[in-house]
Formats: structure tokens, sequence, C-alpha cells
């Protein structure tokens, strides 16, 4: 509860531990906090999108000491993305231990979650449009290929027409800008 007591409106354990959301969501009642929410990562993929980040953090495994296995990836913790059905289970479980809204991550590949998520469930859906989504769109775009404006902004209706209603990415300030015209500018 440090993340609330530090004025936090949303709280959002990533490591996807069974029985998580449950714990968290008690330990906050029980301090006074129920006002904070819980976006639970309710479909975490074992994703190679998430290279770019890993690679800025220096979090891909990797070996550590001598008596400590080190997994080659996060598949041990992460769902399988050929397993559509996993989604529905954790649906079930994260709204039974009192998530107030549920993500999917990444964003584009899992598209058909997405849209899973809000015809089987009355929480806000959100989506992450992760670093290797973003990077392959900043990289074509800045070899000329596509246009970054309308190809980020394609993407993010892409992820409501899905279905999601909070998108989180790297692109946000660009895509409120972009989205906003000249009326609106934004500082950091």
């Amino acid at each position: 509860h440090g993340l609330a007591e530090a004025g936090a409106d949303v709280v959002s354990p990533s490591d996807m531990m069974d029985g998580r959301v449950g714990m968290l969501r008690k330990a906050l009642d029980r301090e006074g906090f129920t006002n904070v929410s819980i976006m639970s990562y309710t479909a975490k993929y074992a994703s190679a999108y998430y290279g770019p980040f890993r690679d800025a953090l220096a979090s891909a495994p990797k070996p550590g000491a001598e008596h400590r296995v080190i997994p080659p990836n996060k598949k041990t913790y992460q769902m399988d993305p050929a397993n559509y059905r996993e989604a529905l289970r954790e649906i079930r479980a994260d709204e039974f231990e009192g998530a107030d809204i549920m993500m999917v991550k990444p964003g584009m590949p899992y598209l058909d979650v997405v849209r899973m998520m809000r015809d089987n469930s009355t929480l806000p859906v959100a989506v992450y449009h992760v670093s290797g989504e973003y990077a392959m769109l900043k990289a074509a775009a800045e070899r000329g290929w596509l246009n970054e404006e309308e190809a980020v902004l394609e993407a993010m209706m892409s992820f409501r027409r899905a279905g999601a209603d909070l998108i989180l990415t790297y692109y946000s300030i660009e895509a409120a800008k972009w989205m906003a015209g000249d009326s609106m500018k934004l500082k950091l």
C-alpha cells in the first residue's frame, strides 16, 4: 500500500501471480484505500514485442550465480500466445478477486483477446501498446515506409474498435497532440 499512501489512484501488479489481485484488494481496503483501483495484467502474453523495453532495462533473462537457474525467457509465468481460453479463466479470477480494470499486453497481436474481454466482462478493458509495437511504427516512419501519425492513430483506433476503454502507449503524448490538432499544446 506504499503506492496508495504516495497518492496513486491505480496500482497495477505486473507479476501476474495467482491471488495477487485479491491480496492487494484486501490490503488496500484494510488500510482505508478503498478508492484506489487495481488494474490487473489479466492477459500478459509471453511475447517477442517486449524486446526493446527489456534491452533498455537490461531485464532480459541472463545467467546469474552458479547455483541460480535463470530461464531463457519469461514463458514460465506469462501466458502462452496460442492459449486463448486461459484469458477467460483469468477474467473470472480477476473479477472475483476485486480487479477494477483488466489489461491485455501486448496490444495489436491480441486484438481478439481485447474483444473477448469486452464481450465477457463489464469491467473496463485496458490495452498496453508495448515497446516493440512502438519501435516497429517508429522505425517504419523513420524510413519513410508509412505516415507515422496516420499509422499510430489507426493503431489506436483499432484498440478502441476491438473494445479497449483505456490505451497505454509510448505514443501517448504524440497521439494526444495529433488528435487535438493545433488547438491544444501539451507540455511535458
